[in-house]
């Protein structure tokens, strides 16, 4: 009998019930009241163990099965694996697998999917392969799915070539790992294909679940469609991309994995433009959990966009800080130091980087992305020097493109010619008449002429003529650069250009000149003199003459009283003019002796008197007399508007004062 006269058959007709409804916490209660009773009942601490892994308490599970240990023995070799593998410790996990004294067929199942965690992906591939043959039941499916998923990681991550293993794509997730490892491959077309139909497959299977909404069925595409956005990418379609990804970080899904990989491809678009959303969408891939759900590469790619960020918003030290930590961890990997190396050229410090480079050219295999990079803060002659020393690129267009643009730049035009004339001959013995073959002979043709090196064009000229006789375009060229040196040949030459009407299209040159992108409409014709009977003499047309528009009077303006009119001149030419009163006080002081009074002082004042006349002649009165007194008359200016009808003005700004006063 248990505690409380519950008897242990009874608990343990609880657990069978619990169990089967799936009340594992209800369950637990049973159980700790039977181990209460027998502390060393295996049967009752392994039914404890399921309890805690259903529940997803799996520290607790692995701490029941370490505490003992001795009594239950092999008999939880699985459940120690599988709890070891859901707390992310992988290691733990297969040395548990490895130790075990029989391999199961779930423990099988468990040994690939650590396998698959640790990316040791040949083996995994062997355990599923093996699975899949040998067993038979109603898992078959997902053991399909996985080993379809670990020939993708394979294709994708170690580039190993696609093999046919005869899987089906019958279900979504199946069409997925397969279009992934498409992906792998470079066949980008196919890919999107592909996915497409995932997507059919993957609504067609929800349909049926009534359960299911447009949101949760647009959460479980959501992984499809962050691929389908990849693929856009790849393929430079980065709008499309952009516009995808973006639907998916919308639909906020669990799988944190998913967000980071999204995110950082968002970053990877929008590159040193837009910065403040990459530093949002940054956020993303620091989640809880994510280093557990991707590959190594995936995480080496999200940390070195880290780098890159922090260096494109100007945080020296993170970028710093973060590309010395991933130099530690991939010291045989170039693009640390690249990383650092465009910090040290956004801080001017060229010369180090430099000496940065030639240690890393040094020290690591032969990197082409070095010398591109090291020859980008070289001299220009050292730099071209560098990139003709890649023996595998020099002859490619775009390296081409460079040299000429670097040798040009330095008008050093003979070594650009040297470099096309390097190219031709590569292409001449290599894929002669190729396409790319005859556009470098025809570029290098129109730098020729441009530098005025028609002889030397000329030759280029007819090689590309002999090659397409037809070509009109190329015969000009020819005719043009002979005309400069051999008349008589550009004159025979010119006999195979095409006639003016086979040249001709049918074209509507009125509808063409009127249309409008014209820049030039031709004039109407004039009319034909007699079109219209002649006017009579003195009926002619009159030329409309412009109405005088009168000029406004001021407001104050009073038409008694006759202007000044000396009102155009400035205050200071005018000849009553006697300059401004700088102060009241001034004539309250006396010029005269010490004492003197102001009153006396006026007394003295000639100008003041009655008898003396006017120093300058003032206007006249109203009548208009030159030769009446003006001693008294005060000369007639415009009136001053009333106060009530003036516009108030802005007192004037005070002069700030010198020195760090104020106002």
């Amino acid at each position: 009998m248990a505690s409380g006269g519950i008897s242990v058959a009874s608990l343990w007709t609880d657990v069978n019930r619990c169990g089967q409804n799936g009340d594992y916490t209800r369950a637990l209660k049973a159980l700790t009241k039977i181990l209460h009773e027998n502390r060393d009942d295996v049967t009752a601490l392994h039914c404890k163990v399921v309890c805690h892994i259903q529940n997803g308490s799996f520290k607790e599970a692995l701490n029941v099965m370490n505490t003992h240990s001795k009594v239950l023995g092999s008999e939880v070799v699985f459940e120690k694996a599988y709890c070891e593998y859901r707390l992310n410790r992988v290691e733990s996990s297969l040395k548990t697998i490895e130790s075990a004294p029989e391999q199961t067929d779930k423990l099988k199942e468990l040994y690939g999917q650590v396998l698959y965690r640790l990316e040791r992906y040949d083996e995994c591939k062997s355990v599923y392969t093996d699975l899949i043959r040998n067993s038979q039941d109603e898992y078959e499916e997902e053991r399909k799915t996985n080993l379809a998923a670990v020939v993708a990681a394979m294709s994708q991550w170690e580039k190993a070539p696609m093999e046919d293993l005869g899987l089906p794509e019958s279900t979504y997730e199946l069409c997925y790992n397969a279009t992934c490892s498409l992906i792998g491959q470079g066949k980008l077309t196919e890919a999107l294909n592909k996915l497409q139909q995932a997507e059919e497959l993957c609504r067609v299977s929800l349909a049926d679940d009534s359960d299911m909404t447009e949101e949760d069925i647009q959460s479980e595409l959501a992984v499809i469609h962050s691929q389908m956005a990849y693929v856009m990418q790849l393929q430079g379609r980065t709008d499309e991309a952009l516009q995808l990804y973006n639907q998916v970080i919308k639909l906020k899904p669990s799988d944190v994995g998913l967000l980071a990989v999204t995110a950082n491809n968002i970053i990877t678009i929008n590159k040193d433009q837009n910065v403040f959303d990459s530093k949002k969408k940054v956020k993303l891939t620091n989640a809880e959990g994510v280093e557990y759900k991707l590959a190594k590469k995936q995480l080496q790619a999200i940390d070195f966009n880290k780098a890159l960020l922090a260096m494109y918003t100007n945080q020296a030290d993170q970028c710093r800080k973060l590309s010395s930590s991933l130099q530690a961890q991939n010291p045989g990997h170039p693009r640390p130091v690249l990383i650092q190396v465009a910090q040290l050229c956004r801080e001017k410090q060229h010369s180090r980087a430099i000496e940065l480079l030639q240690v890393l050219m040094m020290h690591t295999a032969p990197y082409y992305e070095n010398r591109y990079t090291f020859s980008s803060f070289c001299h220009v002659t050292k730099a071209c020097d560098v990139l003709r020393s890649i023996e595998e690129f020099k002859h490619k267009p775009g390296m081409v493109s460079a040299l000429v643009t670097m040798y040009s730049h330095e008008e050093d035009i003979d070594s650009a010619i040297d470099v096309f004339k390097q190219a031709i001959e590569h292409y001449q013995s290599e894929q002669p008449g190729s396409a790319t073959h005859l556009a470098l002979v025809r570029e290098a043709a129109n730098f020729k002429l441009k530098y005025g090196r028609k002889k030397e064009a000329i030759s280029d000229l007819e090689q590309l003529w002999k090659q397409n006789t037809k070509d009109v375009h190329t015969l000009a060229q020819l005719i043009s650069a002979y005309s400069l040196v051999d008349t008589d040949k550009a004159k025979s030459l010119s006999k195979h250009l095409p006639s003016a009407d086979t040249m001709s299209f049918n074209v509507d040159v009125d509808e063409l000149e009127n249309s409008h992108g014209a820049t030039y409409v031709r004039k109407k014709a004039a009319k034909v003199v007699g079109e219209n009977p002649p006017k009579e003499q003195g009926h002619g047309e009159i030329k409309k003459k412009k109405k005088k528009k009168k000029g406004k009077l001021p407001k104050n303006y009073d038409p008694k009283v006759t202007p000044d009119p000396e009102r155009w001149l400035p205050m200071k030419e005018r000849s009553y003019y006697r300059g401004k009163k700088k102060g009241k006080k001034k004539d309250q002081i006396g010029k005269g002796t010490q004492g003197a009074t102001a009153g006396a002082s006026a007394e003295l004042d000639a100008s003041k008197t009655a008898s003396s006349p006017p120093t300058s002649p003032r206007p006249g009165s109203a009548s208009g007399s030159s030769t009446a007194p003006a001693s008294g008359v005060v000369p007639p200016r415009q009136q001053k508007p009333s106060s009530s009808g003036a516009t108030r003005k802005k007192a004037p700004q005070k002069k700030k004062k010198g020195g760090k006063g104020g106002w």
